[in-house]
């Protein structure tokens, strides 16, 4: 016997949203100005109170550790506001000292760092290098004078007199004993005398007797001996007069750089050591006389072709009397500020460089190159966060220096253990600078979660926001922001509508009829884009004024520039390819709105819905889920709508159904809850059995208890729905539900405001499932009364009773099962009896 038709009661008419809600203007004559022009020049950071506060306190306090990280989106402001703060902070700062590098006369390994006055290090290098100089000319002049020579040959006089007062005394004495002294080529030696005095020949003083020849060979050998001790004299002698010469070549040499010396050492007596470096470097220039003095030779000795270092003032002779200056102040007022772009390692904490001489790597203490820290010292460091981590080792070397308050220039292969070859090792330098990282929110808490110095070295956190209160002062300066980028890139100034269009937009971009977007680097962009459109439209003439048509066409071919694969998708759902339905009304089938990201470029995509029931113990199934194309977000949404039927509908029972939900035509994951109010319509739909009507789609997340919750990316689902529509034909009934937490964030395009005005589109927001429900299916939801009976007819009642019948039939079903189990039971206690035997052989 057939059922008969439940009568329904059709819902009441939904109030729904006009034109003037879906977007808030902003009326031109708020503004007194009649162009940009007029306007003052913006010195206010716009709507980041909150990080202004923050880098004013980082920058103020001296303390350790208090160093920077400013956070937030790109473009809002950030590196400007730093970078304002710096400048004025910095400019009631004291100069910090120059540093230099000069060589370590014992352990030139080691080269020693000095401080010096701002400014004055490039002084003292001159000073140096003039020093050099001097002391070449001073030297050579002290050598080359009269009395160096009188010297020089009453030493060699002496020392001459000395060796001939020997020798003449042993001449002598060999004279006496009829010996005579004679020269060769291995030296001096002793020969017999014949009686006429002449040297005897080997021939006759072999005729001689061998008594004779015995007494010549004693006397020779006693002349030898006397002759080895006349040499060893002479050595000392030779010796002493060396080391007399040597002594009066330091003493001229002494004489000749003193003087030099004590004047620059009277010049430069401020400088702590100085005078300490002075001393050594007079005590080396003695010692090192000769590489001050001419040489005679005018051909410099070579290898290969190539020169070596002489004694002619050649480069590489006198470099150890260099003053490497690595930090130079003379430029600055106040403390510096250093932006690095591009902070390696190296670029970071400084450099040995190395330079190939004959096949070897070499260096030495000019080679030092100062890093970005070195710069920075005493006063303020500015660095890309991402860009540092992204440099082997730079993070390590950053925070070193902050928590050992030191500048020490490594190797970067020390730092990895790979070093091999011979290098510097530089005294380190004190480091009192304040860092400033500028980076995205995630970096931010990713480094206070997993790297524990990082909250002892970065205390102050300037948080940056992306949107701001839109009242009328934001209104104000985000007009006079508009006149800041006009002057400073010299384009076209905006008249009032202009202004009002931008700040419009600066609205939209946020998503907030109350709020404004603070990230100025795309409001930048619109105004420069504004610009163009308006000098292309008139020709590029000089006084032309940007208004809100040039404003408008800017957004519009941004638009057009970025949504080619919006009007693919957009052509394969009106040609049916992709299924979206805008007419007519099914059971358990709705259209859900996403957002698509491509790029820089969002927009919205309709999708189908369906659901369909049957019998079973009450799961929802999420097929997304279980093909794995499901994000936890929205599996977690799903999971919610179990709950909220069996708290509305079978709190006091089971729930006796499955259902299965999908995204038809998904190709991709699905993430997100903003579709689980409208998979939760589905579903009551296919349990009430009343058709949704397809000219509606659905946005909107649930909690268990049926209220719809805000979701993001509104406009873009509104617009992205309504083009769906104008492609497939627009009836003038079709509309779109929203939560209605997310009226404010409505800030729709023109033209779906006026077809809201016309009454061809209409935006339904809803606070509950009861209130989506009766729209969708025209049906009134019903209330429960206080047994918790609702309505005969109603959506809630049907959904009701469709669950009871569910739940009767699981019971019958359980209940014949349990009779089918107690008969095979009973059979099995009792088996037949068995046949007989001329039975058995029948069968």
């Amino acid at each position: 016997m057939a059922k008969k038709p439940v009568k329904t009661k059709a819902a009441a008419a939904p109030n729904e949203l006009a034109a003037s809600q879906v977007y808030r203007i902003c009326d031109p004559g708020s503004f007194s100005f009649e162009t940009t022009a007029d306007l003052p020049v913006l010195h206010e950071i716009i709507g980041q109170e909150r990080a202004v506060s923050a880098v004013d306190f980082g920058i103020g306090i001296q303390s350790n550790g208090y160093n920077i990280f400013a956070l937030g989106p790109p473009g809002t402001g950030k590196s400007r506001t730093i970078s304002t703060f710096l400048e004025r902070e910095a400019a009631s700062m004291p100069t910090p000292p120059d540093w230099v590098y000069v060589h370590n006369f014992e352990q030139a390994h080691i080269p020693n760092a000095i401080r010096f006055p701002p400014g004055r290090a490039c002084d003292f290098r001159r000073d140096m290098d003039k020093l050099v100089e001097d002391l070449q000319i001073e030297i050579n002049q002290a050598f080359e004078g009269e009395e160096y020579e009188e010297h020089k040959r009453k030493i060699t006089q002496k020392v001459g007199e000395q060796q001939e007062s020997r020798f003449k005394e042993l001449r002598d004495k060999a004279e006496a004993k009829g010996y005579t002294i004679l020269r060769s080529p291995s030296g001096l030696a002793f020969a017999p005398k014949t009686a006429d005095g002449q040297p005897m020949s080997r021939e006759l003083f072999n005729e001689l007797p061998d008594d004779r020849q015995a007494q010549i060979n004693a006397g020779l050998e006693e002349l030898n001996e006397e002759l080895q001790q006349v040499m060893r004299q002479v050595r000392t002698e030779e010796k002493a007069g060396r080391e007399s010469l040597r002594d009066l070549d330091k003493e001229i040499s002494r004489y000749a750089a003193q003087h030099l010396i004590d004047d620059l050492k009277a010049q430069w007596g401020e400088v702590e050591e100085i005078p300490e470096y002075l001393d050594a470097v007079l005590e080396d220039v003695v010692e090192n006389a000769q590489d001050f003095r001419k040489s005679d030779d005018e051909n410099p000795m070579q290898m290969m072709g190539l020169a070596l270092p002489g004694r002619d003032g050649a480069e590489s002779t006198f470099r150890k009397y260099r003053v490497n200056v690595i930090v130079d102040n003379s430029h600055l007022e106040g403390a510096p500020i250093v932006k690095e772009h591009n902070p390696t390692f190296q670029n970071l904490v400084g450099r040995v460089e190395h330079m190939a001489q004959f096949g070897a790597l070499v260096t030495d203490f000019n080679m030092i190159k100062a890093g970005a820290i070195h710069r920075a010292n005493g006063g303020f460091l500015i660095m890309e966060a991402r860009e540092l981590l992204m440099k082997p080792y730079a993070w390590d070397a950053l925070k070193r220096a902050l928590k050992t308050c030191e500048i020490r220039i490594e190797d970067m292969g020390q730092q990895v253990g790979w070093a091999t070859t011979a290098t510097l090792d530089p005294e380190p330098l004190p480091y009192a600078a304040k860092v400033v990282l500028i980076g995205e929110p995630m970096l931010f808490y990713l480094l206070s979660a997993y790297d524990p110095d990082f909250s002892e070295l970065f205390k102050v956190k300037a948080d940056f926001d992306v949107m701001a209160d839109r009242d009328d002062a934001n209104e104000q300066l985000y007009a006079r922001f508009v006149a800041h980028v006009c002057e400073t890139e010299h384009l076209p100034h905006f008249d009032g509508p202009a202004v009002a269009r931008i700040v419009e937009q600066g609205s939209r971009l946020i998503g907030d009829q109350r709020k404004l977007s603070v990230r100025f680097l795309d409001i930048a962009d619109l105004i420069r884009e504004s610009a163009f459109w308006a000098l292309r439209g008139n020709g590029g003439e000089q006084g032309t004024l940007v208004t809100a048509a040039d404003v408008q066409k800017a957004i519009e071919h941004h638009t057009y520039r970025s949504n080619r694969l919006e009007e693919r998708l957009r052509e394969v759902i009106t040609d049916g390819t992709i299924m979206v339905d805008t007419a007519g009304a099914i059971v358990g089938q709705i259209n859900a709105l996403s957002v698509t990201g491509a790029g820089d470029y969002s927009f919205g995509v309709p999708s189908r819905i369906t659901a369909t029931t049957r019998l079973g113990d009450g799961e929802v199934v999420n097929i997304e889920r279980e093909v794995e194309m499901s994000g936890p977000i929205h599996s977690k949404g799903v999971l919610i709508l179990a709950g909220y039927l069996g708290a509305k509908y079978a709190s006091e029972g089971p729930l006796s159904f499955n259902a299965r939900l999908v995204f038809e035509q998904s190709y991709g994951g699905v993430e997100g809850d903003s579709a689980s109010s409208t998979e939760l319509y589905a579903l009551l739909s296919a349990l009430s059995r009343l058709p949704i009507h397809q000219r509606f789609a659905v946005t909107g997340s649930v909690n268990q208890r049926g209220q719809v919750q805000a979701i993001g990316g509104v406009n873009e689902k509104i617009e992205g729905f309504f083009a769906t529509c104008q492609g497939k034909g627009l009836q003038g009934d079709e509309g779109v539900l929203v939560p209605a937490t997310n009226v404010p964030n409505l800030m729709l395009k023109q033209e779906v405001r006026d077809a809201i005005e016309a009454g061809t589109f209409h935006i339904y927001p809803v606070s509950t499932i009861d209130e989506g429900i009766a729209i969708l299916t025209g049906v009134e939801a019903g209330e429960a009364d206080r047994e918790g009976v609702y309505p005969t007819g109603t959506v809630n009642r049907l959904v009701a009773d469709r669950l009871a019948e569910l739940a009767e039939k699981a019971r019958e079903l359980a209940a014949q099962g349990k009779d089918k189990e107690t008969k095979t039971k009973r059979s099995t206690k009792n088996p037949p009896a068995p046949p007989e035997d001329d039975e058995r052989e029948e069968e």
